[in-house]
């Protein structure tokens, strides 16, 4: 009876005649339907949450063993500087393809190409390769002033433009390669329009290459620049220095630490699209570049792998690069980054399987650990669990969620997600309230991905403002930036913060499981985001 007059509360049958139907309606339809449905998605949440809590537990104990007794990339592979050679002169170092693919980056655009033709390497063994797609003409103008400029000083630059934008990054990056002058290069470096590389970068990461034939890939750590600019920045540095820290170190050691003969146990989510080093031939054999999806790099490295080439990954090499500050660009790219593996993965999951050169039980372990459980499991509990399944239990008394499941599981991951970042450590309240208001977004990106909808294959380019919120900061002391209504408004958002803040209530009024201390919180943090007062504003001129 307890249950039952708690549970009636939620639409009170004698205020009048509408809310009484709407009462007698849930309560007809609670028992044979809402109960049996929530108790079902309860169990599926919990073993998405035991997937994950494994998961993690399992990269921890792996990171624990690397870092104690693993040994670095250039004690595990052949590495020796290459020196300079009489005899041949500079034909002893191979030829170097740097690529620096943008698209309107008015921002960034001369420190990217500063940055490349600032690389250390023999003159006449390196090609730097500009890829603008840019649409605004005076931007264009600029990109190629830019590189005439460098061409002045000696660099070998080749400024190239396409009619249309086919394939977005992915088309610009193979068009690149079918240049003339390309067949003469051994080797491709890429860097994304706001990566800074130093430029001892290609000195720490050719010799990898050249005295390991195996090896396709060398890649380094990425280094945010702009991680203190706000919280939203701290939030993704968070997040990505896991994954840089944790799973890249798991990845590229677990062959020579475990003994695991598999290239595919190397791909974590390899950020093969940008600082890194591409032997050509991998590249070419593996099937150059495809836009069938927004993870080109990914997509790459799979097939790679497939092919049986190597990847190695060097932490201690750092390529500085921005962090997207303004939300919308920031939602934008983790809709292309939750998207495109999960496409990626409906499209790979056979021909996974069907390789003859990997064993059906490493097959089954990268389909299921590396995609399943990281790419699609890890964003849709999320979401499912903490946004909707468990503050629908406030409201149904009668399907409870066992505290290990709502309580215990998710902070152990917390926790194994925190170690990534240890000067954060005192936002990680503030990280899980954000990583759960973007999992609303990235559940949407994964089933789009999955189902292959309507916006599976949208490249909106993340927006990078370079030193322009410092050099516009006077601006802004005196007038505010002129923002539209509809820009800050998400009704997503606002509509699952809504939704949060009513079970929130309810449970501070019926409840027993003091589920409202989170459900309000976690409602402000969608409250927040969806009048849009997360990151920072771009400046206009």
């Amino acid at each position: 009876m307890d249950r039952l007059s708690s549970t009636s509360n939620i639409f009170p049958a004698g205020r009048d005649d509408f809310t009484g139907q709407l009462g007698l309606i849930w309560q007809v339809i609670k028992e044979p339907l809402i109960v049996p449905v929530l108790k079902l998605l309860v169990v599926v949440c919990l073993g998405m949450s035991v997937m994950l809590f494994i998961e993690r537990v399992y990269m921890g104990v792996v990171i624990v063993f690397v870092k104690l007794f693993g040994k670095k990339p250039n004690k595990r592979y052949k590495w020796e500087p290459i020196k300079d050679d009489i005899e041949l002169g500079n034909s002893a170092y191979p030829m170097v393809l740097v690529q620096v693919p943008m698209y309107n980056e008015k921002e960034v655009y001369q420190l990217s190409i500063g940055a490349a033709c600032g690389l250390s390497w023999p003159s006449d063994r390196i090609i730097i390769q500009v890829l603008d797609d840019s649409t605004d003409p005076a931007i264009k103008s600029l990109v190629e002033v830019e590189c005439q400029r460098w061409a002045s000083k000696g660099i070998n630059i080749k400024y190239e433009i396409r009619d249309n934008r086919n394939g977005y990054k992915a088309g610009a990056l193979k068009e690149g390669m079918k240049h003339s002058y390309v067949k003469q290069c051994d080797y491709v470096a890429i860097f994304d329009a706001d990566f800074q590389p130093e430029p001892d970068f290609l000195w720490r990461t050719i010799p990898f290459l050249s005295r390991n034939p195996e090896i396709a890939l060398v890649q380094a750590r990425w280094k945010f620049v702009n991680s203190d600019e706000c919280l939203m920045t701290r939030m993704q540095e968070m997040s990505l220095d896991y994954h840089f820290t944790v799973e890249q170190e798991v990845g590229s050691a677990t062959y020579a630490f475990f003994g695991f003969n598999d290239r595919l146990i190397q791909i974590w989510k390899l950020g093969a699209g940008t600082a890194g080093v591409w032997r050509i031939q991998a590249l070419n054999e593996a099937g150059g570049w495809k836009d069938r999806t927004t993870v080109e790099d990914m997509d790459l490295a799979v097939r790679a792998s497939l092919k049986g080439w190597k990847f190695v990954y060097v932490g201690d090499l750092k390529v500085k690069n921005e962090l997207p500050s303004t939300f919308k660009a920031f939602r934008y790219q983790q809709h292309r980054w939750s998207c495109g593996p999960a496409n990626l993965f409906r499209k790979m999951a056979m021909e996974i399987l069907k390789n003859k050169k990997v064993s059906l039980w490493k097959k089954c372990y990268v389909i299921y650990s590396f995609f399943f459980v990281r790419k699609i499991v890890a964003h849709i509990v999320t979401f499912l669990f903490y946004c909707v399944v468990l503050p629908a239990t406030v409201l149904i008394p009668e399907v409870s969620v066992p505290k290990w499941g709502s309580v215990y599981i998710p902070s152990v991951v917390t926790l194994l997600n925190a170690v990534g970042t240890p000067r954060s450590l005192h936002l990680v309240v503030f990280w899980i309230l954000f990583e759960n208001v973007m999992s609303l977004h990235r559940t949407k990106a994964t089933l789009i991905g999955l189902l292959e909808a309507g916006r599976v294959n949208e490249w909106v380019v993340t927006e990078k403002l370079g030193d322009a919120t410092k050099s516009k900061l006077p601006a802004k002391a005196t007038r505010k930036p002129q923002i539209r209504i509809g820009e800050r408004l998400h009704l997503l958002e606002l509509c699952v913060g809504a939704y949060l803040f009513f079970c929130g209530c309810y449970d501070f009024a019926f409840g027993k499981n003091r589920y409202y201390i989170f459900l309000f919180l976690q409602a402000t943090a969608f409250f927040i985001a969806g009048f849009g007062y997360v990151g920072t504003f771009a400046p206009h001129s």
